[in-house]
C-alpha cells in the first residue's frame, strides 16, 4: 500500500445499439453506514481476475462473490493461478480465493442475495452446473451448488437485479419469463422464481428493438424502484429512459414523480439509450444516475452524473450535473459521504469540455468522488487505467469494492478486482 499522506477526507453494468449489457446490479452503493469517503490507497489482498471484464459482486457475509466474462484468477501474490470462468468468490476478511467454482456456459452480469442467503445470479448463459438455467440462477453461495427449485427461464440477457423481503426484481434485455410477456422487467418469487403475474411495468416505446432495463435501484425502504432504460413510455404514460414504480402493492404502480431530463433524442443518434448506472443514498432521499451518450453540453444529459431528490411528486430537474467532456459513466455508489462514479472518464467537473479538458475540470482517470451536496468532484484521485470502465461498485464494511476490467488502479496491480478501505478510526493521544 503507498503512503497516506495527502489524501482527502472530506466528509461531505463505447457499447451501441442495446446488443450487449452496460449495467451490473442494483443498488450496489448500499451497504453499512459510513461517515467518511475511502482512502485512494487500495488494500494489498485482494485477488486478481486476469482475463475478461468483472460486470458484477455481491456481497454475502464475509464472502464476496464476483461476476462477469472472465476465465482466470490468481491469489494477491500472483503465484496461485485458479480457473474460475464467469464466478468466482473470495473471502472481504483476507482475500482468499474459496472453493466456490460453479459451471456456467455464459457471462453474468448481476448477482444479489436471496433471503434466505443463497446467491442470485442473472447473465446471458443457458446451463448452469450442467443444468438447463436461461439466464437466471440461484446457488450456494459456498458450494456452488445449484438450486434446482429455482426456475424462471428469461428469454434473453438479465443485466440488473434488486431483492425486497422475498420479491425479485428482474431487469434486462428479454421479452418474456417463463413463457409469459414481459418487457424487460419482471418481479418473481426470490426463493422459487414463480412469476407474480400481477405485476408488469409495461415498459414500451423502445427507440430500437424492444425496451430493456439497464439498470434500475430500489429505495432502502423498497417502496419504491427507480428503473432507466431505453423506453419512452410506461403504461401509457410519458417516462423516457426513466420511471419511478411504487412497489408497494400486488401492481406495478406508475408515481407522479417524473423528469424530461433524459430525452431519448438528446445525445448521439448511435445510442438508442445512454442511461447507464442508478443507485439510491443510504437515506433514500435522492438518487444518482450516470450516463454515456458521447456528447457533451451544459445542457445536455449526456456523459454526466446527475442528482434527483426523491420527495415530491410531478417533473424533476437535476439538483446538480457533473459532466466528464464526453466520456461514459457506467457504475455509480451513493454512500452518504460521496458519490462514487466510474467509467473511462478523463475529467469530472467538465462542463464545457468536448473530449478536451474544459475551463474548471479536474483530472479524474476512471474513476471519482463527487461532493453528494454539490456535485463538485472531491479531492480524491487515486486514478485508474482506463480500459471500457469501472462495472460495479460494493459498499462493504472494509471499503469500497471496484470490479472493472483493467489491472491498475491506485497506480498499483490490480486485476480487475480492489478495494479501497476506509480510514483507520483515530486512536488519540
Amino acid at each position: 500500500m503507498r503512503s497516506l499522506l495527502g489524501v482527502s477526507l472530506v466528509i461531505s453494468s463505447v457499447l451501441l445499439g442495446g446488443l450487449a449489457p452496460v449495467a451490473a446490479s442494483a443498488d450496489v452503493g448500499a451497504g453499512p453506514p459510513v461517515s467518511h469517503i475511502v482512502t485512494a490507497d487500495p488494500v494489498d489482498w485482494t485477488p486478481h481476475v486476469t482475463d475478461g471484464q468483472v460486470w458484477a459482486m455481491a456481497l454475502i457475509g464475509d464472502t464476496v462473490v464476483v461476476g462477469g466474462s472472465f476465465s482466470a484468477t490468481t491469489d494477491a501474490h500472483r503465484r496461485a493461478a485458479v480457473n474460475r470462468r464467469h464466478l468466482m468468490a473470495f473471502r472481504l476478511s483476507d482475500g482468499q480465493i474459496t472453493d466456490f467454482a460453479p459451471e456456467l456456459d455464459g457471462p453474468v452480469y448481476a448477482l444479489a442475495q436471496a433471503p434466505d442467503g443463497s446467491l442470485l445470479v442473472g447473465g446471458d448463459f443457458t446451463t448452469v452446473n450442467g443444468r438447463k438455467r436461461r439466464s437466471l440462477a440461484r446457488l450456494d453461495p459456498a458450494t456452488g451448488s445449484l438450486h434446482r427449485s429455482f426456475w424462471a427461464p428469461v428469454d434473453g440477457d438479465v443485466r440488473t437485479l434488486a431483492v425486497s423481503g422475498d420479491a425479485l426484481y428482474v431487469g434486462g434485455y428479454y421479452r418474456s419469463v417463463a413463457g409469459v410477456p414481459r418487457a424487460g422487467l419482471a418481479r418473481v418469487d426470490a426463493l422459487s422464481g414463480l412469476l407474480d403475474e400481477g405485476f408488469d411495468a409495461a415498459l414500451s416505446d423502445a427507440v430500437e428493438n424492444y425496451p430493456r432495463t439497464e439498470a434500475m435501484s430500489l429505495s432502502p425502504d423498497g417502496t419504491r424502484l427507480v428503473v432507466i432504460g431505453n423506453f419512452a413510455r410506461v403504461q401509457g404514460h410519458d417516462r423516457q429512459q426513466l420511471v419511478s414504480l411504487d412497489v408497494t402493492g400486488p401492481q406495478a404502480v406508475v408515481s407522479d414523480w417524473s423528469t424530461s431530463f433524459y430525452g431519448v433524442d438528446s445525445c448521439d443518434a448511435r445510442f438508442d439509450s445512454y442511461v447507464r448506472g442508478i443507485d439510491h443514498s443510504p437515506d433514500g432521499s435522492y438518487f444518482v444516475v450516470v450516463t454515456t451518450g458521447h456528447d457533451s453540453g451544459p445542457d445536455l444529459p449526456c456523459t454526466t452524473a446527475a442528482r434527483f431528490e426523491t420527495a415530491g411528486s410531478g417533473a424533476h430537474s437535476p439538483t446538480w450535473i457533473n459532466h466528464t467532456g464526453g466520456h461514459s459513466l457506467y457504475a455509480v455508489a451513493a454512500t452518504g459521504p460521496a458519490v462514487y462514479v466510474g467509467g473511462h472518464q478523463l475529467w469530472q467537473d467538465n462542463t464545457y469540455g468536448q473530449k478536451s479538458k474544459g475551463p474548471g475540470a479536474v483530472d479524474r482517470p476512471g474513476i471519482a468522488a463527487l461532493d453528494p451536496v454539490t456535485g463538485r468532484a472531491l479531492d480524491w484521485n487515486p486514478t485508474r487505467t482506463r480500459g471500457q470502465g469501472v462495472r460495479t461498485f460494493v459498499n462493504s464494511p472494509k471499503g469500497l469494492l471496484v470490479g472493472s476490467d483493467t489491472d491498475e488502479l491506485g497506480r498499483e496491480y490490480h486485476a480487475r478486482i480492489g478495494l479501497f478501505p476506509y480510514p483507520r478510526p483515530s486512536t488519540g493521544e
